[in-house]
């Protein structure tokens, strides 16, 4: 195609000479990876005059002694004009043209079609913006980019996320998008123990796509829909995220190097603001005497009784500070090292509440690659090497990249192609997450006295070693045993776990060109990993003091064989024929073998199985071995390149389902009309698209759930048991099957200044496998059955502007926005509604109502009367009887992303406004926070102007807004001086339902480039780059307290609810990028 561009730009510029009385001369070349750009038209501005870069880049033309413009143009890049001025040298790099109409798009199975072809939605995302974003997970690096994406996260190292292609599909299966390197499908599975996406305590490993090195990314391609995805079949009803890797340059040797550091500080908008007025206790409800707030007993011997902080009351309900009352705390026993032991301190407020327990986190990331070729082939050869500390106390998370891809020419029309990807990482104290466990969250935001200083907790570990902690048991000061909660650092360094996992992708390929219109394309690809993860519970821990040791292994593998014919031939001048046959085999098997020790551990800190105090019970094992073979075939007829008629087919055959009913058709239909064609040509309209389509996809049955098997506990003594599982099986599953159709349009206006495209679709995912439940007369609690749907709708709006463009000034905007209704449409029988999980706390839970929106949140709600809330006479909001009622949802509104980008000759700026509008969130922090007396909002003064936590009788107290049963206003106090307070535990789930809307000042990049003049005077640097990085920087809007509204529960479909929540991070950092 170049060559054809090259002599066709000859023969353009081969033209009327004016007078000329010197030369100018130079080197074009990319601005991406610094090669020479061949082909590119050079015109004298204003004249006919000009010349074309030779297969070099390289140019020379003859111009006026007066001077001029030049003006560089090539299709791909951007139009570049310098001024010659006195130069006699000018060198040009081109960046390129992200609004080109002829730009490729990678589709499903590495199909490449145009921008003009394409009659479905896709949209991109170069690999620069997502490794300019310094973040470790690609998948988050994603967020605010892609309209009709939604990305769910917790804010741990290394944690999990989720990526939503166009709201949830599936009732109780796999809602996550399908992730493609280069044509070659990656597993993409978080692997953490079950009750952690449930909101209990454990550990985040994150998911395992996180394998992916954002620096090795050329682009990343969204396929949205059925008809972008059915060639994938039944793992694409959740959409595919495709990425296409980063290649060797063609001619020369070349090296970038890539150093950078970023620092990593907590958002403190996102930690509580905790009252400082009054200290620990329950209140005098729960006090060991009914007028006190403190124990009371002779510490130092002189006869008379001591207060002594009642520890063991995890709450901060206690006794107002005054400053001149000395009472014994927490740090006056247990440890004789102490400063303060067996000392009476003043009863203030600490001066260091837990958000001090966050330290300032950093990564390093450092890479290499060496790329080259020549006409015959081309290599790269890259190492990225990432050190993470985190943001908590003994918290790390290394990673190492090593790549390697390469073609080459064996003979004419035949090219072999090969890579391979080798991550290792390791981590240690990933953060613990949900409620309790090793989670410090859980009790600086719900169960903690603000008597307690969190520098003297670490004060204390750092001393001894041992888990002297603040929440000691009843009996001081004779006794100090353990009740609720360990010494965060002692949690932090002694309760940790580690994980460390070994990962090869890569493929081996042999292209051979039949034909100039044919194609024939064989491929084996592999993925596969193995895994280690180590849990430890230290001897003397409140979690389980004789100690405990968990040891998981996981091993991954999946292998593709797959054969794929394409052709591309003009059938005459009208017509235009692409198209596609293949077929793919893919084999995935993984297994796993956990065992943890018995009884605690003989050795304290040694950290292995064989130092289980008892014998160890047989170990759980799983395996799972699966095998889909398909078949499929795409074809596309372009009629004078304005209308395009699509139809792709894909039959799988699985293993997973039953013999004779295990084959499975998918197919698309779509079609493509450029009517700009028929606009006649004006300065303001310049391409306008219509494209309509039909898809439909789906998801297979899981491995194990056609036939029943046999489950096996511990034997009794030397009999072995065996048992039946709780679900029946069904021989008879049919596989998921999404049915959507779509229609859009894609305008460009102003020569490309302005692009719109609008996409409007509506899908419907069927045969859901469900799990439901069943009498249990027959022996099981619930069965796998065919049976819901689930229906989605929405638009997506993508806009991207040129505002100025200004000589060597340049200012872009870029405007993602999306909006989608959810439906359930259908389940099983007479059941009206399938529960998806429950809270910890206060009664909630995920649903998927009959009529209603997946995602619903059900609990406790208000009870009103003549439409205000209802009062009891006790002060207390009244609730309903029954925790069956809607109260919230955790699907947005809207979601949408601005990105504002500018740039001056060598110099550029961008940043990224992230915005979701609507959706809900349960907090559990806030139900425990508020109960226990933690936070601001449970002290001031109330309506009489007196302290709200004095008893009744002195006028304390406060009135909940609302009317009595019989309608009159309410007139009740309710008591504010003991746990829990504010109604507390008693309070409709309902209070505690808070709006997730935010706005969030996501990235911003500052950069600048040496100018090439300058670099040129090195000799051996080809380009220099210094950037400046922030992400996650301002929350600027959100309405959720204390918390970071996009805090959840990770990966999974339980979602909304928020308990132990990790505060948002915050990474600013700076980069040197330099190639040779």
């Amino acid at each position: 195609m170049r060559r054809i561009l090259l002599i066709f730009s000859f023969f353009l510029v081969a033209t009327n000479l004016l007078a000329q009385d010197r030369m100018v001369s130079g080197k074009i070349t990319a601005a991406e990876d610094g090669s020479p750009v061949p082909g590119v038209t050079v015109l004298l501005k204003g004249t006919a005059v000009g010349t074309v870069s030779d297969m070099d880049g390289g140019y020379q033309i003859s111009v006026p002694s007066s001077g001029g413009t030049l003006v560089f143009s090539f299709i791909g890049y951007e139009t570049v004009e310098e001024v010659i001025g006195e130069q006699a040298i000018i060198n040009v790099s081109l960046g390129q043209d992200v609004t080109s109409l002829s730009e490729v798009i990678v589709t499903a199975q590495g199909i490449e079609k145009t921008k003009n072809e394409l009659s479905y939605a896709a949209q991109s995302v170069s690999g620069e913006s997502l490794s300019q974003a310094r973040d470790n997970n690609l998948m988050n690096s994603l967020s605010g980019k892609v309209s009709g994406v939604q990305i769910q996260k917790n804010n741990s190292m290394g944690g999990s996320t989720n990526v939503i292609i166009r709201g949830f599909k599936s009732l109780t299966g796999n809602n996550q998008a399908l992730f493609v390197i280069d044509g070659v499908p990656i597993d993409n599975t978080t692997h953490n123990a079950g009750g952690v996406n449930r909101g209990y305590a454990g550990v985040d490993y994150g998911n395992v796509g996180a394998d992916i090195n954002p620096d090795d990314i050329e682009s990343t391609t969204i396929l949205k829909g059925p008809a972008a995805t059915a060639l994938y079949g039944s793992r694409a009803a959740n959409g595919v995220v495709m990425i296409t890797t980063k290649k060797g340059r063609k001619n020369g040797i070349g090296v970038t190097i890539n150093t950078g550091i970023t620092v990593s500080t907590i958002d403190k908008s996102t930690m509580p603001t905790y009252q400082t007025q009054y200290g620990g206790g329950y209140g005098k409800y729960y006090g060991p005497t009914e007028d006190g707030y403190f124990d009371m007993a002779d510490v130092d011997g002189d006869g008379t009784l001591d207060p002594i902080v009642p520890t063991y009351e995890d709450a901060s309900v206690g006794g107002a500070f005054d400053p001149s009352l000395l009472v014994y705390q927490w740090n006056a026993f247990g440890d004789p090292t102490s400063p303060t032991y067996l000392q009476k301190t003043p009863w203030v407020a600490a001066s260091s509440d837990p958000s001090e327990y966050f330290k300032t986190g950093y990564v390093y990331n450092n890479s290499i690659v060496i790329d080259g070729g020549s006409d015959r082939g081309q290599f790269k050869l890259g190492y990225t090497r990432t050190n993470e500390k985190g943001v908590q106390p003994n918290s790390s998370l290394n990673k190492n990249y090593l790549n390697f891809s390469a073609s080459y020419d064996i003979v004419k029309n035949l090219t072999a192609s090969a890579s391979m990807n080798f991550t290792q990482q390791d981590a240690i104290g990933r953060y613990a997450t949900g409620y309790g466990g090793n989670n410090n969250l859980s009790s600086f935001r719900e169960w903690w006295q603000v008597n307690v200083d969190i520098n003297e907790l670490k004060d204390a570990y750092d001393r001894t070693g041992q888990n002297i902690t603040w929440n000691w048991s009843s009996g001081l000061p004779n006794k100090t045993g353990l009740i609720y909660w360990d010494n965060p650092y002692f949690a932090a360094y002694q309760n940790y776990a580690s994980d460390d996992r070994l990962r090869y992708l890569g493929y081996v390929k042999l292209d051979y060109k039949i034909t100039d219109w044919l194609n024939i394309m064989g491929r084996v690809s592999l993925d596969s990993y193995n895994q280690l993860q180590e849990e430890r519970t230290a001897v003397g821990s409140i979690n389980y003091q004789p100690g405990e040791y968990l040891r998981r292994n996981i091993s991954f593998s999946e292998y593709n064989y797959d054969l794929l014919a394409t052709i591309n031939k003009e059938l005459n001048d009208d017509f235009k024929l692409t198209g596609a046959l293949g077929s793919n085999v893919r084999r995935t098997s993984i297994s796993g073998i956990s065992a943890v020790t018995n009884g605690g551990l003989t050795v304290p800190g040694i950290y292995a199985l064989s130092n289980s105090l008892s014998m160890i019970e047989a170990p759980a094992e799983s395996y799972s071995d699966k095998q889909v073979n398909g078949l499929f075939a795409d074809a596309e007829l372009g009629y004078q390149d304005y209308l395009f008629v699509t139809g792709a087919f894909r039959r799988d055959v699985s293993s997973t389902l039953p013999d004779g009913e295990n084959a499975y058709n998918y197919f698309r239909v779509s079609s493509g009309f450029v009517f700009s064609n028929f606009i006649p040509d004006n300065p303001t309209f310049t391409y306008g698209k219509l494209r309509v389509n039909y898809g439909e996809v789906g998801n297979d049955a899981p491995f194990n759930s056609l036939a029943d098997l046999y489950n096996k506990p511990t034997g009794f003594g030397t009999v072995p048991l065996f048992s039946m599982p709780s679900t029946k099986n069904n021989s008879d599953l049919k596989p998921e099957r999404t049915k959507s159709y779509e229609i859009g349009t894609e305008l460009t206006f102003f020569d490309g200044r302005l692009s719109l495209d609008v996409n409007y679709f509506k899908s419907s995912t069927i045969n859901q496998i469900l799990p439901v439940t069943v009498s249990t007369a027959t022996g099981y609690s619930s069965k796998y059955v065919n049976a819901g749907s689930v229906e989605n709708k929405g638009w997506e709006v993508t806009v991207g502007a040129n505002i100025v463009k200004a000589g060597d000034f340049r200012w872009d905007v870029n405007l993602n926005w999306t909006r989608i209704r959810n439906k359930v449409t259908e389940l099983y029988g007479d059941v009206t509604n399938l529960p998806l999980g429950s809270f910890r706390a206060g009664g909630g839970s995920l649903n998927a109502p009959l009529g209603g929106t997946y995602g619903t949140i059900y609990g406790y709600d208000y009870v009103y009367t003549n439409g205000q809330r209802t009062v009891l006479p006790n002060g207390r909001y009244q609730r309903t009887t029954t925790a069956s009622n809607p109260i919230g949802n955790i699907n947005p509104d809207w979601t949408g992303g601005i990105q504002n980008s500018f740039s001056y000759k060598t110099i550029s700026m961008s940043f990224l406004i992230d915005m979701k509008h609507g959706g809900d969130v349960y907090s559990a922090d806030m139900y425990y926070g508020l109960a226990t007396g933690l936070y601001a909002e449970t002290v001031g003064t109330n309506e009489l102007g007196n302290p709200i936590r004095n008893p009744i009788s002195e006028g304390g107290g406060i009135l909940k807004e609302g009317v009595q049963a019989d309608g009159t206003t309410n007139t009740v106090r309710l008591a504010m001086d003991a746990y829990p307070m504010n109604g507390g535990t008693v309070n409709p789930t309902a209070a505690y339902v808070y709006d997730a809307s935010y706005i969030k000042l996501r990235e911003l990049l500052v950069s600048y480039s040496v100018p090439k003049r300058i670099v040129d005077n090195w000799k051996a640097i080809g380009s220099l780059t210094f950037s400046a990085v922030g992400r996650n920087l301002w929350i600027i809007h959100k309405n959720l307290p204390y918390a970071d509204p996009e805090d959840n529960l990770g990966a999974g479909n339980n979602q909304g609810y928020q308990v132990g929540s990790l505060p948002a991070v915050r990474n600013m950092g700076f980069n040197i990028k330099a190639t040779f």
